[in-house]
């Protein structure tokens, strides 16, 4: 106690004889005029000295973040104060003993205030030559206090710690003792340089090094040292860029005095002064998004950073994080396949066309977001100039837009929702050009309800007849799929969807879409990520991964912040899967996107998408190690639509490129080009083969019709899942009478079940013609049993989500 009390004792009368000496300075104008000790100046000093604390606290120094690709490279710098901390040890002797010679060069030999220095001070004052008398300690505290307080937001903050005042100074030396009780001369002199402004935006030593010179501190010569210590006391009067003379004179100003304190020679500090200085050699540091070389991808990172709770518990503490935090961020951002798929686009679509274009590439097995391109690659407000800060990947929340139709891409929601509930590839309807739903009965996640259309659903082209699944999927056959989903149920089909991640862009859940049978067709907006994420999950053979940005985000410290993860996981029985992978296959090999498959002896698998009149087109692909989607759409904001009609389909006005308004002949070739870079060094994996089960189903009992009537026994099959299709014989019946149905006992799950009606008697067979009177050899044959309905109805108009037969 007795040497605590001593010890308090001494700081008293230590900070007594400070304050009175600093008094005599302020009073003979060296710092603030005689104002500013009117009234009760000394009284306010001295209970300013009571209430400090005895401690004060040091905090990290704000650092700027990197955003690193999965090369290594910087794809972006984040910053409120562009600074890279390095330690003592890695800045250059010259650049300590410069800063030291003009700043305090007693340094080393004195405590946390500078009694010696204020004594001359104070003389030379009284002689008219005004000197400063605050040690380097002194202002390292300065610094700090303004540093915490912008950090803080804290304007008022910053003022105190800036004004020129008696209780200012007095709040510096009394800190600048405690500083120095906690921290070594080298420990407070590295604080210094490394949060000390150099101007020009440079903060801290290492980065002021790079910014003026292209060198590490550790490098840093002579002259480069002597002008970098010049440039504190005034970095906004003497920025080199805007006043490279004062700069200059600044920094002679130092050589000067190291040659005065016989740091340096005065024939070494001659020679420094003839160094020349060019502006032009500074190296800017870019900041944030917009000066990166992938502004939407580093737009992506940057958002996912906002939302991460590991940042902080508000927005404005994660932006703090970001700015300040000095943080490592990798992403596995794969820059050869990003340019490539850039380089895709690129090829079909100018960001001056009125349409948009994208690429979307994925790892099925992590769900790592491997490219991500859009036809408007440049981030600004300048349209005309095909700048833009929409995202058109994404959903809203993310930068996006209102996402974009997706066209006959989503049957192969439908066909995986048919495989889970037992259907088998073999499941056949008859697939007229033309359908009419308008009255037919459909199930949402409510009920049956009753569907009411103004139009009938049809196919691009033509009538199919009776087809299969593979088929069906392979064509594209619109008429095919109303009636698969009809059976399956639309919520099912949205649920489906729903799991393996597709997303609608407003962020409505995919529930709201279940009363709507065109769904099956492509209508609702989605996003062209999560389209590729919805494919990624059949690739990964049914396990689903959340699309994922960040490899991991590392503080200063070497801390590890908690990052989204993929969360993968099995959302659809592997199975299921194997048999969407199978159909798709054909699609690829035989069907509509045959123009786009790579044919490089992978396995692959796609479906193509076009959207009514042309408006967008699609092709959706995947390998088992790479998923991705390509996507040209309609930019309906344009105004070039003014006086045209929305399609892709015809001449673009800049790029030239004619686009056929075909999912495989225009996105497809986005999808091939971008997909064959990405693939380029990955192994060719085969899909597995779809189970017995899946291609043939399961056997289950056939209810028992017996003393039905016709209508009856057809609700009770289709109540049990099967699909009915009739089947007109001749019989000693009278026509129209039901004679039974076809298999009986047990058939495969969801099968068509015959359903035989009378035609009557067969008709006596047609008297032998005379050659004068023998009929022609074609035609229909007189005893042939008249068609059963439903009959191929002629042709409706084209269109309705599907594809165009390519």
């Amino acid at each position: 106690m007795k040497s605590a009390s001593l010890g308090q004792k001494g700081y008293s009368l230590l900070m007594f004889f400070a304050v009175s000496l600093l008094s005599g300075l302020l009073l003979a104008g060296l710092a603030v005029p005689m104002t500013a000790l009117a009234s009760n100046g000394m009284k306010m000093a001295a209970e300013s000295l009571e209430q400090l604390r005895a401690e004060f606290e040091t905090p990290p120094q704000s650092e700027r973040s990197r955003v690193l690709m999965g090369d290594g490279k910087v794809l972006a710098t984040f910053f409120d104060e562009n600074r890279i901390y390095v330690p003592l040890e890695d800045i250059s002797l010259f650049m300590q003993q410069a800063q030291i010679a003009i700043e305090d060069h007693r340094f080393y030999e004195h405590g946390a205030i500078d009694f010696q220095g204020f004594g001359r001070a104070f003389v030379k004052t009284l002689t008219g030559d005004n000197q400063g008398a605050s040690t380097l300690t002194q202002q390292y505290v300065k610094l700090v206090r303004v540093e915490t307080a912008s950090m803080n937001n804290d304007q008022e903050g910053v003022r105190k710690a800036t004004e020129v005042s008696l209780e200012r100074k007095i709040v510096e030396m009394r800190y600048a003792m405690a500083v120095e009780e906690k921290l070594t001369k080298d420990e407070i002199l590295e604080r210094y340089l490394n949060i000390a402004y150099y101007g020009d935006g440079a903060y801290g030593v290492e980065a002021a090094a790079q910014h003026y010179f292209g060198v590490s501190a550790k490098d840093l010569d002579l002259p480069q040292s002597a002008m970098l210590a010049g440039l504190v006391q005034n970095p906004v009067q003497t920025n080199p860029t805007k006043y490279t003379q004062r700069a200059i004179n600044r920094r002679d100003t130092v050589l000067n005095r190291m040659a005065e304190l016989n740091i340096v020679s005065k024939a070494e500090a001659a020679a420094a002064k003839e160094t020349t200085f060019d502006p032009a050699s500074i190296k800017r540091t870019p900041n944030g998004c917009l000066a990166s070389q992938f502004p939407f991808l580093c737009d992506y990172v940057q958002r996912t950073l906002m939302n991460m709770p590991s940042m902080g518990e508000t927005e404005e503490e994660r932006r703090n994080m970001l700015n300040r935090g000095g943080l490592t961020i990798h992403t596995l951002i794969d820059a050869e396949a990003q340019l490539a798929a850039e380089a895709a686009v690129a090829a079909q679509i100018s960001p001056l066309d009125p349409v948009w274009g994208s690429s979307v590439l994925i790892q099925p097995s992590t769900g790592l977001i491997v490219a991500m391109a859009q036809s408007r690659p440049t981030m600004g407000a300048d349209e005309a100039a095909g700048e833009t800060f929409k995202n058109i990947n994404v959903s809203g929340a993310m930068g996006g837009i209102e996402g974009f139709q997706a066209g006959s891409t989503f049957k192969a929601f439908t066909a995986a929702a048919a495989l889970d509930l037992g259907m088998t590839p073999d499941q056949r309807y008859d697939a007229p050009r033309e359908l009419k739903i308008d009255g037919e009965t459909f199930t949402n996640c409510e009920g049956p309800f009753k569907v009411r259309a103004d139009r009938p659903v049809s196919n691009y082209d033509r009538g199919y007849g009776t087809i299969d699944m593979r088929k069906a999927i392979e064509s594209s056959v619109n008429t095919y799929f109303m009636q698969l989903i009809q059976s399956v149920g639309i919520c099912n089909v949205t649920t489906m969807a729903e799991k393996v991640g597709v997303k609608l862009a407003n962020g409505d859940p995919m529930e709201s879409q279940a009363s709507f049978p065109s769904f099956t067709l492509g209508t609702a907006y989605i996003t062209p990520l999560s389209m590729a994420e919805a494919y990624a999950t059949f690739a990964n053979r049914g396990i689903h991964c959340t699309p994922i940005i960040l490899q991991s985000v590392t503080t200063k410290d070497g801390n590890k912040l908690d990052v989204p993860s993929a969360d993968c996981e099995q959302v659809i029985r592997p199975e299921v899967a194997d048999g969407v992978n199978y159909l798709l296959q054909g699609v690829a090999a035989n069907g509509t996107g045959r123009r786009a498959a790579l044919r490089d002896g992978r396995d692959e698998a796609g479906k193509t998408g076009t959207t009514n009149e042309n408006k967008a087109v699609w092709y959706a692909g995947y390998t088992p190690e790479m998923a991705g989607v390509a996507m040209i759409g309609v930019d309906t904001a344009n105004s070039w639509w003014k006086n045209h009609t929305q399609t892709v389909k015809g001449r673009m006005p800049a790029s030239g490129t004619f686009l056929e308004g075909s999912g495989s002949g225009d996105a497809g070739r986005i999808w091939k080009a971008a997909m064959a870079s990405a693939l380029a060094d990955k192994p060719k994996t085969k899909f597995s083969a779809p189970t017995t089960e899946i291609l043939e189903g399961v056997k289950v009992p056939i209810p028992d019709i017996k003393g039905m009537g016709y209508n009856e026994a057809k609700e009770t099959l289709e109540a049990a899942g099967f699909t009915t299709r009739i089947e007109r014989v001749y019989s000693s019946r009278r026509e129209g009478a039901f004679l039974g149905i076809s298999p009986t006992g047990e058939a495969v799950k969801f099968s068509t079940i015959v359903m035989r009606v009378s035609a009557g008697p067969e008709p006596a067979p047609a008297p032998v013609a005379t050659p004068s009177t023998q009929a022609p050899a074609t035609g229909t044959p007189a005893t042939q049993p008249p068609a059963g309905p439903p009959g191929q109805a002629p042709g409706g108009p084209p269109g309705q989500g599907g594809d165009d037969g390519d």
